[in-house]
């Protein structure tokens, strides 16, 4: 019978299992992409989890062994933004309100298992809380300069708190981590091989009286029996005080020139990456970390909703989503075409508030 094989799996699978509540993403398909309605489960849930005198811990996971989250499902949202539905603006506001109810989910343990694409959206689903554990498999990037977007669901808050200017680089470039590397940067907490991944839940999840103490000593044993690339060194070491010195500069403008007059082959590489970003996205990404490195996080959410809306009413989202996700040319026409045209009134418009559509806790 046909009508079997058409039911239709949920995208957002929301388990009691032993002593965890445990958020499954469920669209392996699409990499398990993030839309509203997905949000829209997971909020609930996590309060009542937070509440809950039988939920001891959170785990959050992704099917289908290929991606944690590979972002927000972001192509439905330019739609919206074309054709004025709200979606433009709910879609960023309650993905923005979870993020902030996984960096307040302190009663309980939240343990993200990264093991897999994470990127953008899936960033926000996990480095708020306290565990985020990477894999070999674990793709971390926050790519949208490259789509007219900038690093959101609290990239601007976490990423000015990494060391040095490494946050401001992965920001700026869209730079992308693996493995290992995701932990040695500090946006993972643990790292443990992907095919232990199974048995640390199932120890997580039997865990007697579950406590922030306890998920730590169970992370860290499994941490210690992974020995998987633990002798190749970070990625970015032997360029940690380069993009220090180079990114230290009071412009993105300066930025450009600090790259091209290194001429390394290493600093070529990053200035040809941001001169194929969008140019008003780097100057709001720059002031953006600027600012966010000093606010709390519900505060940085604020900020981001109102860059945003920024980003619905210009046009280098639409752009960048058109020239990446949907006709896939990789060749955007970008408008201001170049950082010099991008005045500081531009960037300072975005960041101005939206009254009573302003975010609030």
């Amino acid at each position: 019978c046909s009508l079997m094989s058409t039911r239709v799996e949920p995208e957002v699978l929301l388990e009691r299992v032993g002593c965890a509540g445990v958020i499954t993403i469920n669209r392996p398909k699409v990499l398990n992409a993030l839309n509203l309605s997905m949000i829209r489960q997971i909020c609930p849930h996590l309060q009542k989890w937070e509440n809950d005198k039988e939920t001891g811990i959170v785990i959050i996971k992704g099917a289908g062994g290929k991606a944690f989250c590979a972002g927000g499902d972001i192509r439905a949202v330019t739609e919206a933004g074309k054709a004025g539905e709200s979606l433009a603006e709910d879609f960023f506001r309650e993905e923005y309100i979870l993020n902030n109810a996984i960096g307040k989910c302190l009663q309980k343990p939240y343990i993200a298992l990264i093991d897999g694409i994470t990127m953008g959206g899936g960033v926000g689903l996990s480095v708020h809380g306290r565990f985020r554990v990477a894999t070999e498999k674990t793709l971390f990037a926050m790519p949208e300069t490259a789509i007219g977007l900038f690093p959101d669901v609290g990239g601007g808050y976490f990423l000015p708190r990494l060391r040095g200017k490494l946050g401001l680089f992965l920001a700026l470039t869209g730079f992308r981590l693996k493995g290992r590397d995701v932990q040695r940067a500090g946006v993972a907490t643990h790292f443990v091989e992907s095919k232990k991944m199974a048995d640390l839940e199932k120890e997580l999840v039997d865990l007697k009286s579950p406590s922030a103490e306890g998920v730590s000593r169970v992370l860290e044993s499994y941490q210690n029996q992974s020995g998987l690339d633990a002798e190749k060194p970070f990625v970015l070491e032997k360029h940690l005080s380069d993009i220090d010195r180079l990114f230290s500069s009071g412009s993105v403008e300066g930025i450009m020139q600090n790259l091209k007059a290194d001429g390394s082959e290493f600093a070529n590489k990053q200035a040809e990456m941001l001169s194929k970003m969008s140019p008003t996205s780097l100057k709001v990404t720059y002031k953006q970390l600027q600012a966010g490195a000093t606010l709390s996080l519900p505060d940085v959410l604020v900020m981001e909703y109102r860059l945003s809306q920024a980003c619905m009413r210009g046009c280098d989202f639409y752009e960048g989503v058109r020239a990446v996700l949907v006709d896939k040319d990789q060749s955007p026409k970008w408008n201001p075409s170049t950082l010099e045209e991008v005045s500081d009134q531009m960037v300072e418009q975005c960041f101005s508030s939206l009254g009573d559509k302003d975010l609030a806790f």
